[in-house]
Formats: C-alpha cells, structure tokens, sequence
C-alpha cells in the first residue's frame, strides 16, 4: 500500500498505514498465533476511532483481506467511512492460482494441523509484472517477507480470515459509505466473483467499479498501480470534497506505528 499512501500525500491527504497483528506481516515467537478475526476488528476500529477524533473526514482503503476488513469498519461505523477504496476485496479463495486442494483445507481447521500447517506464497505472488515477480520470489526465498506480504500465512489466519469473511457476507447490506471497488479481472486469488458480490450486495447507493486488465492480486504493486492510486484519489477527493479533511483545532494527529505487528 506504500504507493497509494504516497500518492495520498501528495494530494494532501494525512496517511496512516498500520500493520494489525495477525495476519500477512509479523514477527511473533509462535507464529500460529494470530489472534481472531474480532481482535483484527478491534485494531481497525481502534485506529478509525482516533483518526475521527483528528480529522473530520476519514476514508479507508484496504487490500485483499484489508478490504473486508474495511467493509467490516464501514458496517460498525455507518455514515462515519467518508469513503471507501476496496481493492481486490477477498470473500473467497477462489482465483486461478489457489492449488487444488484447497478445498480440503475445512477439514484441518478444526483439527490441530490448523496450528502446524502454514500456506507457502507461490509463483505467481500475486503479480503480473514479470521483473517485479522475479525480485518478490528471491526475497522470499531470503526472507520471511517482501514486499508482497509474508512469505507464508499460517492456516489459523486462513482460518480467522474465513470466519471474518462469513460475517462481512452477511452485514454488507449496512455497509452505506460511498464505495470505489477495484478488481483484476485475472485476479490468482480471489476470482471477480468477490467484486460482482460486493457491488450487487453492499447497501451503499454511491459504487463505482474500476476492472483492471494487466494485474494480478496485488493491484497496488503490479502494472496498473498507477490506476488504482488515481482512481482512489479522484474518488476520495470527490467525496469530500464540501467537507474536506483537516485537523481538528488545537489536535495534531500522531503518527502511529507498531514494527512488531502486522499488515493486511
């Protein structure tokens, strides 16, 4: 998300881009240990509640599970989101480069091989652009992360994350801030199958769809980031644009951070 947070600072916009514990980035002695879905909520709900205390105006962006995440804040705070960016939303596994046994995966849920299996990330990481994928697959063959994410996700956060995914499922209808969806239409992890749900389910009357044709999952990283940073920004300044964000007087926001947690 570095590119977009930028390119939101240069259009004026304070940025907060906070890792939550538990899924994606992390360094915890046991990494099977990634907390629920509803402390991933907490997080979340937590940095919107202090950002609103600052700013008259908060719009929230999120990427793969970030934006079910950001569906979930929006459905606990109506009419408080000033606007949301939902990038390639996640309400299943179901894109061209999901193995084929991932179907089997319920069956080890609720058994302990959910606290002894981790998902290995695997060609293509999410990325169209060959060049990019080549520097991604060697830093992870170095590293725990890159910049694409973890270089593997434990299956109690796989697990977590599904549960999460039922929930936003079944509150999107109370989801009511304007909406940008933007989806790869060769998305390898979740199909356009997310995005047609979003769009024919959430309750907001302001949606607006952006279909991209040379990216993977990770739109914010891959050849079309320039496109979803514009979209974004073009969409949150319409927005608010009659109330435009600013701190409140006399508070000025805190640059939050927490190096020993995680990023969706």
């Amino acid at each position: 998300m570095q590119y977009l947070a930028k390119g939101l600072r240069r259009a004026g916009f304070a940025t907060l881009a906070p890792h939550f514990k538990g899924y994606g980035f992390g360094e915890r002695s046991d990494p099977f240990a990634t907390g629920t879905w509803q402390q991933w909520r907490a997080q979340v709900l937590d940095y919107f509640d202090e950002l609103a205390r600052n700013y008259r105006s908060v719009c929230v962006s999120g990427l793969c599970v970030g934006a079910v995440l950001a569906l979930d804040l929006a459905a606990e705070r109506p009419g408080r989101v000033a606007a949301l960016s939902l990038l390639a939303t996640t309400l299943a596994y179901d894109g061209w480069s999901i193995p084929w046994y991932y179907f089997l995966a319920p069956l080890a849920y609720h058994t302990p091989l959910r606290y002894r299996y981790s998902y290995r990330e695997r060609h293509p990481y999410g990325v169209k652009n060959e060049s990019l994928r080549k520097w991604i697959a060697r830093e992870m063959s170095e590293k725990t992360t890159s910049i694409a994410g973890a270089s593997s996700l434990p299956m109690t956060a796989v697990y977590e994350a599904k549960k999460l995914i039922r929930h936003v499922r079944g509150a999107i209808s109370r989801v009511n801030a304007p909406a940008l969806v933007i989806h790869a239409k060769e998305d390898d992890v979740a199909s356009l199958k997310s995005a047609e749900f979003v769009l024919e389910k959430i309750g907001s009357k302001d949606v607006h769809f952006v279909l991209l044709h040379d990216s993977y999952h990770m739109v914010t990283l891959d050849n079309e980031k320039e496109v979803v940073a514009d979209e974004t920004i073009r969409f949150f300044c319409d927005r608010i644009r009659k109330t435009a964000s600013a701190p409140v007087a006399g508070r000025t926001p805190r640059d939050v951070t927490n190096k020993s947690s995680a990023a969706a």
